[in-house]
């Protein structure tokens, strides 16, 4: 059962200045995706907003015929060179939309574009507590308190919803569907977000992979509950599992790279090697 227990709660450590510009474009292997992702087929959906746990559903529904349509941004900043993502579903009414790993710093910048596009945001989520992620969860969340907060449960962090793997969390419609998978190593309560492997949700699909998978690297694991052993699974088992076509994005990226997919980092990640990643666990 889903427990309300208040705002997200982290470090307020301050994440080092690492670059001062990194390009905010993004480039998708696959045309079909792009800043506004357009999934053309007609489907009959279930228009919603809540949490599925299991076989247990918590939303509010109504039926309706669409094209449902994804509008996407990656979003940067630059000061500790997080990724935030804004996920929407553009064909429902309402514009329900979620942030991915907000960042406190651009919160601003982040509201003022979901008012711009016409955006309800319905969820902040986070996909890990840190010290080189300070989220801006608290301060949307006193800014607009309807917004949920959501964090895994064993992150022991607070917020509005605690999420454990094998939820589902969906707005609007079953087309944007987020699978909760458990990616600890980085910290002990990672979660890796999929969207969903059903034919009214995007393709390919996309994962946000927080900092368990980086582009050609992955999280350090020399503190915070870390654990090298604990990620080389996490990717291995739950990440590296996922269709090759699949696009990665991750919560922090250092080179100006912006997106991977499961295919490229299987061949080209350095560090997903069981001895490399024992060895060098401290390195981004």
């Amino acid at each position: 059962m889903l427990r309300a227990v208040g705002l997200f709660s982290r470090s307020s450590l301050e994440a080092p200045t690492l670059f001062s510009s990194l390009p905010h474009q993004i480039h998708l292997p696959n045309p079909r995706l792009a800043l506004a992702l357009a999934v053309p087929p007609q489907i009959r959906t279930t228009i919603f907003a809540g949490f599925m746990i299991g076989k247990r559903t918590i939303m509010a529904a109504t039926s309706t015929t669409a094209s449902p349509k994804l509008l996407f941004r990656q979003l940067f900043e630059k000061d500790s060179s997080t990724y935030t993502y804004l996920l929407a579903d553009v064909s429902h009414p309402d514009k329900p939309a979620l942030l991915i790993d907000p960042v406190d710093k651009t919160v601003e910048r982040d509201l003022s574009l979901i008012r711009d596009l016409g955006l309800k945001l319905v969820y902040a989520m986070n996909t890990h507590v840190h010290a080189d992620h300070v989220t801006g969860t608290g301060l949307i969340k006193t800014k607009m308190p309807e917004v949920k907060s959501v964090v895994s449960k064993a992150s022991g962090a607070r917020a509005d919803i605690l999420i454990e793997p094998g939820d589902k969390i969906s707005i609007a419609s079953l087309f944007l569907e987020l699978q909760v998978r458990a990616t600890p190593g980085h910290t002990s309560g990672c979660v890796t977000y999929v969207t969903g492997d059903g034919p009214s949700q995007p393709q390919p699909r996309m994962a946000f992979t927080g900092d368990a998978l980086l582009i050609r690297g992955c999280g350090r694991t020399d503190f915070q509950s870390g654990s090298p052993q604990q990620l080389y699974k996490s990717v291995h088992s739950q990440i590296f599992t996922l269709p090759k076509p699949t696009l990665l994005y991750p919560a922090h990226d250092y080179k100006g790279f912006t997106v991977t997919t499961v295919g490229e980092e299987i061949q080209y990640n350095p560090r997903l090697t069981k001895d490399e990643i024992l060895t060098s666990h401290t390195r981004r």
